[in-house]
């Protein structure tokens, strides 16, 4: 937002077309723009992008998303939306969007945070608590309770919240997930936090 400040802009002012909550597109130096395209023999073409702020004290990872209509449902949001919590993972921080959702963003984020979840439920032999799961995911831990909820896969018992699965519950509901979309490889991730990673989540 600083070194690009009117692409910046620009691309805010793009978004404010498809987006009805989007307010902000002039005070862009206090964010970094992460920019998807797709490339051909002709060069690099915009297919999405998000935004997040330098500093966040509410564990933002994420400010604004949008994928351009002409390439909605190829699983760029997804895309993306992994990307912002891998760069959490680097920073050795948990993160979450900036609320409140879209009706359109909480489906984008439940969808992937069920994705995740479940992938290693499934996979994962023993107990796990909420804060295992925050830390392998770098989820913050009120969105998993939210997910979970939703999913009908934790109780709440003796103070605190505990989750209950079964083999055959996880299978149900991975039979319900829209087929898997691109996920952001994190051995292909080159960047560095721009301050030094927390030593603790």
């Amino acid at each position: 937002g600083v070194k690009e400040k009117i692409y910046c802009q620009n691309l805010c002012l793009l978004a404010k077309l498809f987006l009805d909550h989007k307010t902000l597109y002039y005070d862009v130096d206090p964010f970094l723009f992460y920019v998807l395209t797709e490339v051909d023999q002709r060069g690099c073409h915009l297919v999405g992008y998000f935004s997040k702020e330098k500093e966040s004290v509410d564990d933002y990872n994420l400010a604004c998303i949008l994928t351009l209509p002409p390439h909605q449902r190829k699983g760029y949001g997804k895309f993306l939306i992994s990307l912002s919590y891998e760069l959490s993972k680097k920073e050795n921080k948990v993160g979450t969007p900036e609320k409140p959702l879209s009706d359109l963003g909480l489906v984008s984020y439940r969808s992937y945070w069920t994705q995740v979840l479940l992938d290693i439920l499934a996979k994962h032999k023993g107990n796990l608590s909420i804060k295992d799961l925050s830390q392998m995911t770098a989820i913050k831990p009120e969105d998993i309770i939210s997910t979970l909820q939703y999913l009908n896969m934790i109780r709440y018992w003796k103070g605190q919240h505990i989750i209950s699965v079964t083999p055959k519950i996880i299978e149900e509901h991975t039979k319900l997930i829209s087929k898997r979309g691109p996920r952001c490889n994190p051995e292909h991730l080159h960047w560095t936090p721009q301050c030094a990673p927390n030593k603790k989540r």
